[in-house]
C-alpha cells in the first residue's frame, strides 16, 4: 500500500492509499478522483490520465515506453515531468508520491 496525493489543478489535494500493483490511474478512477477520466481503462490508448510526476519521484516512477511517448503526443501541455498515470504502477517505493493534474483536465 503506497500513499499516493493526487492534486487537482486548482490545488484541490486527494490523498490515497493505493493497493500495490495497481497503477497510480486505478488508484484514482476507484476513489473518484477529479482529473483521471481514465477514458481507455488503462490500456495506454489515450491520454486521459496524463498527470506530472513531481520531480523528486520520476526516477522511482521509471522511464516513458515508446506507446506512452506516443500517447503523451495527444496530451496538453506536455512536460519533461509528464507520464500517463496508467503506466505508474503502485509499489511500496511509490509510498508519498505526488502527482498533479494538468488544466486540461478539469
Amino acid at each position: 500500500m503506497a500513499k499516493i496525493t493526487y492534486i487537482e489543478h486548482s490545488g484541490t489535494e486527494h490523498v490515497i492509499d493505493v493497493k500495490t500493483g495497481l497503477s497510480v490511474m486505478e488508484g484514482a478512477v476507484k476513489n473518484n478522483i477529479p482529473g483521471i477520466d481514465a477514458d481507455c481503462g488503462g490500456a495506454c490508448a489515450c491520454a486521459t490520465c496524463h498527470v506530472y510526476v513531481q520531480e523528486d519521484w520520476l526516477e522511482k516512477t521509471g522511464t516513458r515506453s515508446a506507446m506512452e511517448e506516443s500517447m503523451l503526443d495527444f496530451a496538453e501541455g506536455v512536460e519533461a515531468n509528464s507520464r500517463l498515470s496508467c503506466q505508474i504502477k503502485v509499489t511500496d517505493a511509490l509510498d508519498g508520491l505526488v502527482v498533479t493534474m494538468p488544466e486540461s483536465q478539469h
